[in-house]
C-alpha cells in the first residue's frame, strides 16, 4: 500500500548534462516540455519543444516534470498507447553528441536527447499503485 509519508516515486529524471542543455535552450526558447516519441521521425527519442508548440490531449499521459535548476518544471509526456508498454519503466533523459532527425530543439546544437530506461523497483511499483493488492506483503 502506498506510504502517505513517502513522496510518490518519480517516473522521469534528467542527467546533469541534459539539464545543462535544457537551461541553455530555455534561456533562448522559454519554458520547455518533452514528448517521448513513439517511433516516428527520430525513432523513440524524447522530443523537446517550447511549451505550446506540441499540443497534448486526452491521448497523452503526463509522466512527470523534470526539476531543472534555472528553468521552470519541464513536463514529460507520452502517448497513452505507448504508456501501456512503458508504465513499469523509469525514464532518464540524457544527451549525447550527434544530430537527431526530428524537430526537437537540440538538433541545431549538434546534440540529441535520448531516453535511458530501467524497470521500476518493487518499492516504486508499490508507490505508483502498480502492484495488485493481493501481491502486497
Amino acid at each position: 500500500m502506498p506510504d502517505p509519508d513517502r513522496p510518490a516515486a518519480a517516473r522521469v529524471a534528467v542527467t546533469p548534462a541534459a539539464g545543462e542543455l535544457l537551461r541553455s535552450l530555455a534561456a533562448r526558447h522559454g519554458p520547455l516540455m518533452f514528448h517521448q516519441s513513439g517511433g516516428c521521425c527520430d525513432g523513440s527519442s524524447p522530443m523537446c519543444y517550447p511549451v505550446g508548440m506540441f499540443r497534448t490531449g486526452p491521448a497523452d499521459v503526463l509522466l512527470g516534470a523534470l526539476d531543472v535548476d534555472g528553468t521552470g518544471p519541464v513536463e514529460v509526456w507520452m502517448s497513452r498507447a505507448q504508456f501501456g508498454y512503458w508504465k513499469y519503466t523509469h525514464l532518464t533523459i540524457d544527451v549525447v553528441d550527434g544530430r537527431g532527425a526530428g524537430f526537437s530543439l537540440e538538433v541545431p546544437e549538434g546534440k540529441r536527447f535520448l531516453t535511458r530506461s530501467r524497470m521500476l523497483t518493487d518499492d516504486e511499483l508499490d508507490d505508483l499503485g502498480l502492484v495488485p493488492a493481493d501481491h502486497r506483503t
